[in-house]
């Protein structure tokens, strides 16, 4: 073999993998505690938990999620205890995902992290909580972690277990956006 096509071809074989591991090393933002707040269009801010975030040798970034549960109101709606912040028109109380899913983020594949965060709403007069009221926080980047858009869903499609357990079962076709300030909660941050 030619030492000069072995050194040229050693040289890009090693930019590639140099490039793979930058690529596929979790960056710091996702690593350690990060704060998550809930934005009201009336500009209070409730911050509501955290998420520890660790990486994981196989590219992926493991989340466990922790409420406060100082800063929700507990409420008891339809048989069961939720946790609820209380805006100027609306109650927003976290529904946890009842099934058992692998809490990573990978690449820019939040949807697992969307499916910790699933709420919904009321009036403070409503009897009970309808199902049919739910709020998924679609996440995307921003300057500082990440931006949560609200988006209206449906939160009896997790009554019965998924199909495939393995997938999170709000695919896009389920949510449908929502006019913007029509609910008390604006946006959710993770920083």
């Amino acid at each position: 073999m030619n030492p000069c096509f072995a050194r040229r071809c050693g040289a890009w074989l090693a930019g590639v993998l140099l490039a793979f591991a930058s690529a596929a090393a979790p960056c710091s933002e996702w690593q350690g505690l990060k704060t998550v707040t809930l934005h009201g269009r009336d500009g209070r801010q409730v911050v509501i938990g955290t998420l520890r975030f660790e990486p994981r040798d196989d590219g992926a970034v493991a989340f466990s999620l922790d409420i406060d549960r100082s800063a929700m109101q507990d409420h008891f709606l339809s048989m069961r205890e939720f946790k609820c912040a209380e805006g100027d028109t609306e109650l927003l109380c976290h529904v946890p995902y009842p099934y058992a899913q692998p809490s990573v983020v990978r690449g820019g594949d939040y949807r697992w992290l969307e499916h910790a965060l699933l709420f919904l709403y009321k009036q403070p007069r409503d009897f009970g909580a309808k199902l049919r009221n739910g709020l998924y926080f679609r996440l995307e980047p921003a300057a500082r972690g990440l931006i949560g858009t609200p988006q209206a869903i449906d939160l009896t499609v997790i009554g019965v277990p998924p199909d495939d357990l393995s997938l999170p079962p709000y695919v896009p076709a389920l949510r449908d956006e929502i006019a913007e300030g029509s609910r008390w909660v604006t946006r959710l941050t993770i920083e």
